[in-house]
């Protein structure tokens, strides 16, 4: 299982439809995952720093945790099924909630926990995008992005559909 970071949020056209954008902390293999437009939000909120006026259902999981006690320790992207992802939400004392990535990953950011994948789900989903010597703050490639732009041009959640 490896870590991954969240690249961000990009909506594909003309569907349009969000994509989530995962990498690999230490590789250079992407996730895609396609999202509802609610958590695709919440999670470009979160990124952007923006805090609103009242909590949204992900803030509000983590409301919840801190004033019963617990903690999520970690993410994991778990499972691929017939191009659908699952997660599990892994909280102290080993409890295991199964939940949607997206949701997943939006309680992730807003608690500061590390988000992993199986390995064979990388390798079956994941997309090897060739590092070049040029990069950015963070370590980031600054057109990183722009590739997965590209990518998505040329692709549809169709082509993540086991056969």
């Amino acid at each position: 299982m490896g870590e991954v970071h969240v690249v961000g949020i990009r909506v594909e056209q003309p569907q349009n439809q969000p994509v989530l954008l995962l990498r690999e902390a230490s590789g250079d293999r992407y996730l895609p995952i396609w999202i509802g437009q609610a958590e695709a939000a919440a999670i470009a909120l979160e990124q952007q720093g923006v805090e609103p006026a009242r909590p949204l259902t992900h803030d509000l999981i983590r409301d919840l945790l801190v004033a019963l006690g617990h903690s999520l320790r970690e993410v994991r992207i778990v499972d691929l099924q017939e191009g659908t992802f699952y997660a599990d939400l892994v909280f102290d004392d080993d409890v295991v909630v199964s939940a949607r990535p997206s949701d997943s990953v939006a309680i992730a950011l807003r608690t500061g926990v590390p988000i992993f994948v199986e390995e064979a789900v990388l390798d079956e989903a994941g997309l090897l995008i060739p590092d070049d010597d040029t990069e950015g703050e963070g370590g980031v490639r600054e057109d990183e992005v722009e590739k997965f732009k590209e990518f998505l041009d040329s692709v549809s959640p169709d082509d993540f559909k086991a056969t």
